[in-house]
């Protein structure tokens, strides 16, 4: 079987107001047991590997298989924070341990009157049979920036 060679890219912003201080919003990336609460898959996902190192040149894993269907596994590298600020990491994507994804995700926290406006940036290149996945990765944000949401709230 020959895999054909091939690259997209997708840019996309996603931006939420939380009606929370921005300290709060914060913790739930910088704490572990808050990530943990509502990062992922929740009931959809049977976890089986989670490894979470919240600094400049951390890692994150996380992995897990969705009920029925694929095993995917997340690798974060943390290349700049500022507290309260900003996070920006670089990140990798694998499918049933095929590399799908290479990211740039930049993560922004501006405090508002009545809470935090979060700010998701996100610049990724999707490789071979998953070159059209950008749209799907956009809507996957968008779920976990509700999960975070439900999360605060």
């Amino acid at each position: 079987m020959t895999i054909e060679r091939r690259l997209a890219r997708a840019d996309f912003t996603l931006s939420r107001d939380y009606p929370v201080a921005v300290e709060r919003v914060w913790d739930s990336f910088a704490e572990e047991k808050q990530k943990l609460a509502w990062w992922g898959g929740g009931d959809a996902v049977t976890p089986s590997e989670w490894a979470f190192d919240f600094r400049v040149g951390g890692r994150d894993v996380a992995e897990g298989q969705f009920h029925d269907g694929p095993i995917s596994r997340y690798e974060a590298t943390y290349t700049d924070i500022v507290e309260h600020n900003r996070i920006v990491t670089t990140y990798d994507m694998w499918l049933d341990g095929i590399h799908m994804s290479t990211s740039v995700a930049s993560l922004e926290f501006e405090p508002l009157v009545e809470g935090t406006r979060f700010t998701h940036v996100e610049h990724g290149v999707f490789f071979d049979q998953f070159w059209a996945d950008g749209a799907n990765r956009e809507t996957g944000t968008r779920g976990l920036l509700d999960a975070l949401g439900k999360y605060l709230a």
